[in-house]
């Protein structure tokens, strides 16, 4: 835990879930630590570009359908811009806004060459076949191809993306230039230049902060209570890896709703069944509940691995966990951040937790770049260095500056940009 922390006013009975609003808010109190000049805050709080497009696709009936998309680069003083896409029916500009402010962040607080970036589509996948998503996915990258590059913009999947449609993405790029582009995204399949450990990076950094935090915590991993909300890429592999590290998963969900079993689920057992039916309920050693009521349970690890803005005024002084790793994207908001801070429970923030993703995504890049792969016990290895390194500096910014995780993040990552930001002045 950190040191004795400042006093903070009372949380509000309201509170804004505008994500960018959120995100801009958690700058401003990270910038005023830093006493940051009233022109670096303006450049660095709002994005660098944003580009709206328009993405008209055959459909399978042969109508046209026009979907809505967006590619936001938020900041590129450290390096290119970095940040996957995601398709939902919820995407808006605000939200990818955000995201792409987080991935900037998020990738200072690790301390890879990169900025934030961020991309989505308003759709909804589950509703579309094969040949209308790759259709999709290919028009979007196309419309977006002029932001993009190796050394411009790399993409990577997010919510509802998936190392196929990367493949449709790295493919089109290439074949507009009439060669293969490796760097041009990461998370590909193996097969064209993907990096092995990348589909579980992101869980495995939650792991390898969850465990640093506990170990501040003198908390034993070995039977430790998990709850996780959410079974994609990061929830199911956080569920697998937490299981084999010997910790006890207590509850997951999906969007048919969660399951829990006071004693353990059997996460094995537990795959088996959603590969064939893809869906958690029914479980047969579980008992369902709802989403809400898992974010509830008494447990020593609450891992919100969905959407954002879970965690809210609304809930908060429900949530009975020990720690709070967010591998999600700003599933706490900020006055529930308060609440959970006076209550004495450690926040993991999101851009410390779930930053093994982009890490291991930085490793791809590299290996793309020289066609030259490394195996997985190396990525492994890299990948738990960078993110205990990663966990201390925030520890360390937190009691420097006494304050929470989150702030001592913020703080760490803005400075980094800004000094970044400064030693390169502007041009013209």
């Amino acid at each position: 835990m950190t040191a004795t922390l400042e006093p903070r006013h009372e949380a509000p009975r309201s509170e804004t879930l505008n994500p960018f609003d959120i995100a801009v808010r958690q700058f401003n109190i990270a910038a005023d630590h830093l006493d940051l000049d009233a022109g670096v805050r303006k450049v660095l709080a709002n994005p660098r570009r944003a580009l709206v497009v328009s993405i008209p696709v055959r459909m399978d009936d042969g109508r046209i359908e026009v979907f809505e998309g967006y590619r936001v680069q938020h900041n590129v003083a450290r390096g290119p811009a970095k940040g996957g896409v995601r398709y939902h029916p919820a995407v808006t500009l605000d939200e990818v806004k955000a995201l792409a402010s987080w991935m900037t962040w998020k990738c200072a607080v690790v301390n890879i060459p990169f900025g934030g970036g961020k991309g989505g589509v308003i759709c909804d996948p589950s509703k579309m076949s094969p040949g209308e998503l790759e259709r999709m996915s290919r028009r979007y990258f196309s419309e977006i191809i002029q932001m993009v590059g190796p050394e411009k913009d790399i993409p990577a999947p997010d919510v509802n993306t998936n190392p196929q449609v990367m493949a449709w993405f790295m493919d089109t790029y290439s074949m507009t230039l009439g060669y293969t582009a490796l760097g041009v995204v990461t998370g590909k399949p193996l097969s064209i230049g993907g990096s092995q450990g990348r589909n579980e990076a992101t869980a495995r950094g939650v792991l390898f902060t969850t465990m640093e935090a506990m170990k501040r915590l003198n908390m034993q991993m070995a039977g430790a209570t998990i709850a996780i909300q959410g079974f994609g890429n990061v929830g199911g592999n956080s569920a697998k890896l937490f299981h084999e590290a010997a910790a006890k998963v207590i509850a997951v969900s999906d969007v048919t709703g969660a399951i829990a079993n006071k004693n353990g689920l059997d996460i094995p057992k537990l795959f088996e069944y959603v590969g064939r039916e893809r869906r958690v309920t029914g479980f047969p050693e579980a008992e369902e509940i709802s989403n809400e009521q898992l974010l509830e349970l008494q447990c020593d690890v609450l891992i919100p691995a969905a959407l954002e803005n879970q965690i809210t005024l609304q809930n908060v002084e429900r949530v009975n966990a020990k720690i709070v790793a967010e591998a999600a994207n700003g599933p706490t908001t900020p006055d529930a951040d308060v609440t959970l801070r006076d209550r004495g429970i450690l926040v993991i923030p999101d851009v410390l937790c779930n930053a093994g993703g982009v890490t291991v995504s930085y490793f791809e890049w590299v290996q793309g770049l020289y066609s030259f792969f490394w195996d997985e016990p190396m990525i492994n290895q890299q990948l738990e260095k960078i993110m205990v390194k990663a966990y201390n500096d925030v520890h360390d910014s937190a009691q420097k500056y006494k304050v929470d995780l989150r702030t001592g993040a913020q703080i760490l990552a803005v400075g980094r940009v800004a000094e970044a930001s400064a030693i390169r002045g502007l041009f013209p």
